[in-house]
């Protein structure tokens, strides 16, 4: 005969509360160990990195010796195709490449710190591509014009500088190009920076009255701006950057910009990548004293004024392709000595240092009252 208990049987809610107080218990611990486990990596990494670093600081040491440059852009590109190499996921290769270029910043700020010189002011979108390609270790200096950038580098006062050259919608930067003709420096580098347009405003959305923006900037967002805010006044600024500053003081009002000037001055996004096109892409250049190493894909950029005889330029062109060279870049500027001379840029892919590249240098130079090799630098690939 079996013993009764006094005590009512459980009913089916009560035993499922049970069930889902040990199932809630169990997800606890399951996701405490993972915390545990991830402390534990976390540990690692730094140890790591810490030793990373003191290698780093050896390396520092040694360039100091010799004079090696600190900022090396084909050991950059080898660096990150290793590890992008080596991904084998679920980080995308584009957290990869952010991670270890911040990793590169620090790394300079060890060997020796570095001062950026970029077309500002802060928060405008040479900022952002200054901030993607050097990180945010560096010394990231405010020049305020191409102009003033080109000078700093000239002059010795920045390591390197960063200034737009072609925007992939608007084309070339003349202000760049004509810095070229006054001032002693050399492409180091290159970058493509994708470039996202921004509503930002500290106000709901559906009470903006004013957009502040550069006149440039309206015209990459007018189908958006023209279906979204068609009563909006559109009002243009210097900059982007003093867009946003005007939107954060100014009731009723807005600004198109870049996410990190908003960051920089307190206006929240609204819509981001409101721009009518995408890949919106601005190629920058990095200014040195020194020329670049070959990387095995490189670019060369010349520029030459050619002789004043009919079928000069279709000859210097024609020493190129002769010669197998091929040229991904073509443009002019009013050369700023003689009225209807002109300056061409040329972008070879190639490097100076390759023979063939050499020969069709000088054949080329035959045919031009000047020609000068702005540098020689490797190809960037990825877009940041």
């Amino acid at each position: 005969m079996s013993e009764r208990s006094d005590q009512p049987a459980p009913t089916p809610d009560e035993r499922a509360g049970t069930t889902g107080t040990e199932e809630t218990e169990a997800r606890s611990r399951a996701l405490a160990e993972l915390r545990r486990r991830i402390d534990e990596i976390d540990t690692e990494l730094i140890q790591r990195l810490s030793e990373r670093a003191q290698i780093v600081v050896e390396v520092g040491r040694t360039k100091r010796n010799d004079g090696t440059p600190i900022y090396a852009p084909h050991r950059e590109q080898e660096v990150l195709r290793k590890v992008l190499e080596a991904n084998p996921g679920p980080l995308p290769d584009r957290t990869i490449e952010a991670i270890y270029r911040e990793l590169m910043s620090g790394s300079f700020a060890l060997e020796l710190p570095l001062r950026v010189g970029y077309l500002g002011p802060p928060g405008s979108f040479s900022h952002v591509a200054a901030v993607r390609h050097f990180g945010s270790s560096v010394e990231l200096d405010d020049l305020h014009e191409i102009d003033h950038v080109f000078e700093e580098v000239a002059a010795g006062r920045c390591h390197y500088g960063l200034v737009p050259y072609e925007n992939s919608i608007g084309g070339s930067i003349t202000d760049t190009l004509d810095a070229f003709a006054d001032h002693d420096v050399t492409i180091y580098a290159e970058a493509l920076i994708e470039v996202s347009h921004a509503l930002l405003s500290n106000i709901p959305a559906n009470t903006i009255e004013r957009i502040y923006s550069k006149p440039q900037i309206f015209g990459q967002c007018r189908r958006w701006l023209a279906k979204q805010y068609p009563e909006a006044a559109l009002i243009a600024t210097t900059s982007s950057s003093a867009a946003v500053r005007q939107a954060a003081e100014e009731p009723n009002a807005a600004a198109i910009g870049s996410t990190l000037a908003g960051e920089l001055y307190g206006v929240k996004p609204l819509f981001e990548k409101i721009q009518d096109k995408a890949n919106n892409i601005t190629r920058f250049l990095v200014l040195a004293k020194q020329s670049a190493r070959p990387s095995g894909d490189d670019k060369t950029t010349i520029m030459f004024v050619t002789s004043h005889k009919p079928g000069a330029l279709v000859d210097v062109l024609a020493v190129f392709r002769e010669a197998g060279i091929n040229l991904s870049h073509i443009d002019k500027r009013p050369s700023g000595t003689n009225n209807w001379e002109y300056s061409f840029f040329i972008d070879c892919d190639r490097h100076r240092d390759d023979a063939e590249m050499q020969r069709a240098i000088e054949r080329a130079a035959e045919h031009c009252v000047s020609l000068k090799v702005l540098g020689s630098y490797p190809r960037s690939t990825r877009i940041l």
